[in-house]
């Protein structure tokens, strides 16, 4: 089960998450749904990084019984990312939701060999989504 909370009036794809959060996890997720101000207020307090971002991910280590982690997303880029790539809202948003979800499930394309990129990469081929957040970084 996902557990949303949208401050914002972007419309959430929800039966396409639970979709991709079903095919890789049977844990519960927190998802918040923020607009950029929110998304540097959150940025700047957890990571001291004092400017918005797409997708945060804080994962719930080790807890029983406590859903796998909260994921928070910024309403505006899934807006300016799908504008500018030509496709879908919800496009976007499963996007940002499968980069966040894999980091919760210990991901990192930072230090990995291409593990979290491969596992994006066939997830979003599963769902029949566009280019991955880590291949258009990469290109």
């Amino acid at each position: 089960m996902i557990d949303i909370q949208n401050e914002t009036d972007l419309n959430i794809p929800h039966k396409y998450l639970e979709k991709i959060a079903d095919s890789l996890t049977n844990k519960d997720i927190d998802l918040l749904v923020v607009n950029n101000e929110q998304m540097q207020n959150i940025n700047l307090e957890q990571r001291q990084i004092n400017a918005p971002t797409d997708v945060l991910s804080f994962p719930f280590e080790n807890i029983p019984m406590a859903p796998l982690g909260s994921l928070v997303i910024s309403a505006q880029y899934v807006k300016d990312l799908s504008d500018s790539l030509g496709h879908s809202r919800d496009d976007e948003f499963c996007l940002l939701f499968i980069h966040g979800l894999l980091h919760l499930l210990g991901f990192d394309h930072e230090v990995d060999n291409g593990q979290m990129r491969e596992k994006e990469e066939e997830i979003i081929m599963a769902f029949n989504l566009p280019a991955s957040l880590i291949v258009r970084t990469l290109k």
